[in-house]
């Protein structure tokens, strides 16, 4: 399977027309469209649905773009950091993020090497744990920052020295807002907004003191600003970690913390085994240098 031939796929994927892409390819229709034919030949599948003014993708070619992605991306990844030179370090970082004010840490570790090293890109993506390990797992980046818990018989790691608060956000005008902390119990009858990650942690459960079953759960959530929009709106009580959302002044929003206090741990994580790029490497020795004393 040829890579020219998936960057031609994939840009028939994104135009949805084979003329616009042949266009933009500064190529001819039918060579195009012969390349494509043979790309379903070799696979043995059909990828594309060709309709007189739209092309749509099969299911089969919806899984080849994903894949096709991948491989493009770690591809051009790949190429960037071979032609990084020993004398002048330039390149790109690649690091996965859940939601979480430890993200600052890494902030001020990737300021103060750009001082030496300026010519160092970074690229930030955000997901859940499990989006972040597929990543880290197939190369597409190099460097992950998870709360505790994950596999770390898989990973080599670096614990921050830092933890996140767990607790509840909830509207300013709420009765519970009134509290210092807030109980498993005072969350029993209300309406409930989680993480998709928190709702299979059985550290979050087993503080509620009852299975997410025999709960008012209302909604999931992957990112914390869109869930607390639905909790402006008087929707549900989200169970969130702390500084991630503004809650002064007049933001309508309240945050207090779970009472016995519940933390979650959180940790730099890279595969074992990871040949990195010049730029990488910098940057790990330069978060060793920073947080040495807990290095794993």
């Amino acid at each position: 399977m040829d890579i020219r031939v998936l960057q031609y796929f994939l840009t028939v994927a994104r135009e949805e027309n084979i003329t616009r892409a042949a266009e933009a390819l500064h190529m001819t229709q039918p060579p195009l469209s012969r390349q494509l034919r043979d790309l379903e030949n070799e696979v043995g599948k059909q990828l594309l649905i060709r309709g007189s003014k739209k092309v749509t993708l099969t299911e089969d070619g919806i899984l080849l773009r994903k894949r096709a992605e991948e491989i493009v991306a770690l591809l051009e990844k790949t190429k960037t950091e071979l032609s990084s030179s020993d004398e002048n370090v330039s390149g790109d970082v690649y690091i996965g993020s859940g939601e979480t004010d430890a993200v600052s840490m890494i902030a001020d570790v990737a300021k103060e090497l750009q001082d030496n090293y300026p010519l160092i890109r970074y690229h930030i993506y955000s997901g859940d744990a499990e989006h972040i390990t597929e990543h880290l797992d197939k190369g597409l980046i190099d460097f992950g920052l998870l709360v505790e818990p994950f596999d770390s018989a898989k990973y080599d790691y670096i614990r921050l020295p830092i933890k996140d608060t767990w607790g509840v956000l909830m509207p300013a005008d709420s009765p519970l807002a009134q509290k210092e902390s807030v109980y498993a119990e005072d969350l029993w009858d209300k309406p409930l907004i989680i993480s998709h990650q928190t709702s299979s942690s059985g550290e979050m459960t087993a503080w509620l003191r009852k299975d997410l079953s025999q709960l008012n759960v209302v909604a999931f959530y992957e990112l914390l600003y869109n869930a607390s929009r639905f909790v402006k709106s008087g929707f549900g009580y989200a169970i969130a970690l702390d500084k991630l959302i503004n809650t002064a002044g007049e933001s309508g929003l309240c945050f207090k913390p779970l009472s016995p206090v519940l933390e979650a741990g959180l940790c730099i994580v890279w595969k074992r085994y990871q040949v990195f790029s010049k730029a990488a490497e910098k940057f790990l020795k330069e978060i060793q240098t920073k947080f040495s004393i807990n290095v794993e």
